[in-house]
């Protein structure tokens, strides 16, 4: 029997992105069902995912939210949504192309021979970013060296946002401590796996950056980031 597979993806204006994501993923040789929570597009990004519905009832499923949330709390809801319909593998990826959906059947196997959470990497050896300015890879890899230090991890991709976890991991963590809403959040997970004494692995990925649609950056969430993992280090997770 296959494991219950579970791709969450949150959505904010990616009506240029979201009918080709669905396509790419419904294409794959693993039958992967899709979740998307959307913090009430201006676009219509929803409108074009209840009409992937109609075709593929069975598959993909939407969460409505009333306004942008933050990516944090749209995943939280992702996991408690997934741990109530038993799925046994959950991944977490951008709508922007950024990740290879291709990429996913690589984060499950990783999952499927015993690994707890299994990350898409741009810092291990073989990841690659495409089409970020110098300064951009800078600040995201020393970012990751800054986390590592004051969180003893091992983990060189930090930041990442393109994982998988099993369905045992997402239910021991205390998912309600957990609100930062952007990287920090991203961060926070992979901690509180490895405080759990969960196996994690990278695998190297290639990250594009986004053609289509606009970048959802902030100084506020490198802000969050670089205080929040002081925090970490005393959280109940």
């Amino acid at each position: 029997m296959h494991p219950k597979s579970l791709i969450i993806i949150p959505t904010y204006n990616e009506n240029e992105n979201v009918e080709r994501m669905i396509n790419a993923v419904l294409e794959l040789s693993i039958n992967f069902h899709l979740l998307f929570i959307d913090d009430n597009s201006p676009d219509g990004t929803a409108k074009l995912i209840e009409k992937a519905i109609e075709k593929n009832p069975d598959r993909i499923f939407l969460e409505n939210r009333a306004g942008k949330l933050g990516l944090g709390t749209a995943y939280i809801l992702g996991f408690k949504w997934a741990i109530a319909n038993k799925y046994d593998f959950i991944f977490e990826m951008d709508c922007d192309f950024s990740h290879n959906p291709k990429d996913l059947i690589r984060l499950h196997e990783s999952l499927k021979v015993g690994f707890d959470l299994v990350i898409g990497s741009r810092y291990c050896k073989g990841g690659r970013v495409k089409n970020w300015p110098l300064k951009r890879i800078l600040m995201s890899y020393f970012a990751s060296v800054y986390v590592r230090m004051i969180l003893f991890i091992s983990i060189r991709d930090t930041t990442a946002g393109f994982k998988g976890y099993r369905l045992n991991v997402l239910e021991k963590i205390n998912l309600d401590a957990i609100t930062f809403k952007g990287y920090a959040f991203q961060i926070c997970m992979k901690y509180a796996v490895i405080k759990h004494g969960f196996r994690t692995k990278e695998i190297p990925i290639t990250f594009v950056d986004r053609v289509l649609g606009d970048s959802k950056m902030s100084t506020g969430i490198f802000k969050e980031a670089f205080l929040g993992v002081w925090k970490m280090r005393h959280m109940n997770l």
